[in-house]
């Protein structure tokens, strides 16, 4: 079950029977490629998959990396897996814990913290996380980080909460860093199907998205809703989470992606 809308299938379709026409393909094995180009060309429309964090451009400057999703996406882990890639690139990584209402979540990433041995602002459960990102944006000055990793809460149900929450964070980092270089991305479950669609249409009304992490895509779940995603929203992914450990995130690869679509 490969989870793509259907508005993006008819598109696919319709174009593909243009295409077979024209050039009078009548191969099942040509027009399986076909599909497959088409399927790359969606994915790879935006091709800006590399984190502006890295660019050479902005080195020196703030560097801020906002990570929402729901809960239960794989976000906290993400954020580990995140902040060990970027220590292992010779970044110094800052997390700030403002996801302050689901009670385990400053526990977590405190841990991961431990783990790739970054620093980490957390206050306790329940506080202002306008407040935390306050602090950690200070905390980063001080320190010197190279990028500053935010946690937020993913409490989609009340969703005009989090579009209050998500701004007032973004209002805190335009205040305390007007020249930070600011980046949001989305963490998706690959099993999560065309909720997914749902989860990427709120939170980019409520914060611009600039791209994605696909996790577990370890399981039987292929993420084929990300199709849907890239054609309707324009939105990159830029990451796929392919386990447990803290070194299983990885760049996006559109064409292993797809091939991968087709395996039976």
């Amino acid at each position: 079950e490969s989870d793509i809308a259907i508005n993006t299938v008819m598109q696919i379709i319709e174009q593909l029977k243009q295409e077979v026409k024209i050039n009078n393909i009548t191969d099942p094995l040509q027009i399986r490629d076909l599909l497959k180009k088409k399927l790359f060309e969606i994915i790879s429309k935006n091709s800006n998959t590399s984190l502006l964090a890295l660019n050479d451009e902005f080195k020196g400057k703030m560097n801020i990396i906002l990570i929402v999703g729901v809960n239960g996406t794989g976000k906290t882990t993400s954020i580990g897996k995140l902040a060990r890639m970027l220590s292992m690139q010779d970044k110094k990584v800052l997390l700030a814990a403002a996801d302050t209402f689901r009670a385990s979540a400053s526990e977590q990433l405190t841990e991961w913290a431990k783990r790739t041995n970054v620093d980490i602002v957390s206050h306790k459960s329940g506080a202002d996380p306008g407040a935390v990102v306050y602090d950690a944006i200070h905390a980063s000055e001080k320190r010197g980080a190279d990028i500053l990793i935010c946690d937020t809460a993913g409490r989609l149900h009340t969703k005009s909460n989090l579009m209050d929450e998500l701004k007032k964070i973004r209002r805190v980092i335009s205040k305390e860093a007007p020249d930070a270089i600011v980046e949001t991305l989305l963490v998706i479950d690959a099993s999560s199907g065309q909720n997914s669609m749902v989860q990427a249409k709120v939170f980019d009304e409520c914060v611009k998205i600039d791209g994605i992490i696909l996790t577990k895509l370890d399981g039987t779940a292929k993420g084929g809703m990300i199709i849907s995603i890239c054609n309707e929203l324009d939105i990159p992914v830029k990451y796929i989470g392919i386990g447990e450990k803290a070194d299983d995130l990885k760049p996006f690869d559109g064409k292993s992606f797809v091939e991968a679509l087709f395996d039976i």
